[in-house]
């Protein structure tokens, strides 16, 4: 009956020194994989730009300026009631990307638009934010590489551009400062 009982406890050490062991390769594991994990984290100064706020207070009716947000330009823009009533005069069933112009601006903020200044076709960056000159056939912007066409709201009206310019996430922090991002 002894030589079972030393037989049964021998069993039983062996399976504690098996899962003792295990883990401790679990954790070493865990602890070498650790620094390749970290490094999929985004970089401190990506995570510095991951919002920025702008002054809209030297923006006047009819000026767009250009902001740099997470590497891209964003186009800023103050549009005048002229602008605002071209856009909305657009019947959605004439443009490419079919989007209303209420849809890309804040409620009662319609005159501020705000766009990522990319071009939807290959990546160029469109003219039309220097001095605030309109650019294009439609009076938004205007990208010269492949001849895009963005009207007032910044939706494709002409070319090869499959979508409109992205509106980013942006919330107005007061009436003369946006926070995009």
């Amino acid at each position: 009956m002894a030589d079972t009982m030393h037989a049964g406890d021998g069993q039983t050490r062996r399976d504690f020194i098996y899962l003792a062991g295990a883990a401790m390769g679990g954790v070493g594991a865990a602890a070498a994989l650790w620094p390749f994990i970290h490094s999929l984290n985004p970089a401190a100064d990506t995570l510095a730009l991951a919002t920025i706020e702008v002054d809209l207070a030297p923006i006047q009716p009819g000026q767009a300026i250009k902001a740099m947000w997470r590497g891209k330009p964003v186009f800023i823009r103050n549009r005048t009631q002229e602008e605002i009533d071209a856009a909305r005069a657009v019947p959605t069933a004439e443009l490419i990307d079919p989007q209303p112009d209420q849809a890309r601006v804040k409620e009662g903020k319609d005159n501020w638009l705000v766009l990522v200044g990319v071009c939807t076709h290959l990546g160029c960056i469109p003219l039309g934010t220097s001095s605030g000159e309109s650019k294009g056939d439609f009076g938004g912007w205007f990208c010269p590489c492949h001849g895009s066409h963005y009207d007032t709201s910044g939706r494709i009206r002409k070319g090869p551009a499959p979508l409109n310019l992205h509106v980013p996430e942006y919330a107005f922090l007061t009436d003369t400062r946006v926070k995009i991002g």
